[in-house]
């Protein structure tokens, strides 16, 4: 059974890209009063604790916004019917935010937001990123100017010229399963007894299928049979895109842990129903790859 869109993803956002191509974009957005201007502060986002966490906005009347170069200001689209801008703050201007507003990184927020507030934080955190670190040309390392309402970066040197738009870094994420048990892997790094699907990004010249299959095997020495999309969830720690499989391996496979991994194992049913391994956050997609496959137990 469908249970919505996952986490960061879904139809939170009117993008309407075609505005970025108006060159009096921004003049509307000021005339607005309901424009809600979005400020971030490198990778943190601006929110409020009070009486819940949200997104902090203000508007186009603030003095930040009023002083602000338009080179920092990114048409994001319409937020719940209403246009919204990013405003990329400096630190020396974050004292202009007099408010119980905060900025804070958004990973340890996202499940305590709004769901369609998060996927807002979480689009405007990558694009940030990916501004902050192509100001230069890859190519001449000449400086880089911002089209398409800063959607685009284009080299200032004209005999380079050269365009680069927003990077996203593919990634699989697979719960392999022989039927009767799920095969987790946990790192050290994580909190204690929790494990997770395999994941790991995807190589020039690979297809997502065989990124699936070479993942498993180099982190647990599993050999799979079968592949299946699952779904895909936007990541931005910093720019990852997560996209499931479930896949299936024989019965009776052998797990052992490779370096990158300090543990790999099937788990029963049984296992992850008493509350062993601890499991990946809620908002996660490998929490729903395994709760999906949890559910679909066929004894009923």
């Amino acid at each position: 059974m469908s249970r919505g869109p996952n986490f960061f993803a879904g139809p939170y956002l009117e993008r309407r890209a075609e505005m970025r191509a108006d060159v009096r974009w921004l003049e509307a957005a000021l005339a607005d009063p309901d424009t809600l201007f979005l400020p971030v502060l490198g990778t943190a986002q601006f929110v409020s604790r009070e009486p819940a966490p949200h997104a902090a906005f203000v508007h186009a009347g603030h003095a930040l916004v009023q002083t602000m170069e338009v080179s920092r200001l990114t048409p994001l689209g319409w937020f719940r019917g209403t246009r919204c801008v990013m405003c990329e703050v400096e630190e020396r201007e974050a004292a202009l935010l007099l408010s119980d507003a905060r900025f804070e990184e958004l990973r340890p927020l996202t499940s305590m937001l709004p769901a369609d507030e998060a996927g807002l934080l979480a689009y405007a955190r990558a694009l940030a990123i990916w501004r902050a670190g192509h100001r230069f040309c890859g190519r001449c390392g000449a400086p880089t100017q911002a089209e398409r309402a800063g959607h685009a970066l284009r080299c200032s040197n004209a005999a380079c010229a050269r365009e680069v738009f927003p990077r996203i870094d593919p990634a699989i994420i697979v719960l392999v399963t022989d039927g009767e048990r799920a095969l987790l892997g946990r790192q050290a790094s994580w909190p204690a007894g929790r494990y997770s699907t395999i994941a790991g990004f995807v190589e020039p010249g690979e297809s997502l299928e065989d990124a699936v299959t070479r993942e498993v095997f180099e982190e647990t020495g599993v050999r799979i049979a079968s592949v299946d999309y699952h779904s895909s969830q936007p990541w931005p720690f910093p720019a990852s895109l997560m996209i499931g499989f479930t896949a299936r391996a024989p019965a009776g496979a052998v797990a052992c842990a490779d370096g990158e991994l300090e543990d790999a194992r099937w788990f029963t049913r049984e296992e992850i129903a008493s509350g062993l391994p601890a499991l990946p956050p809620s908002t996660s997609i490998s929490y729903r790859l395994i709760e999906g496959w949890y559910e679909a137990d066929p004894r009923g």
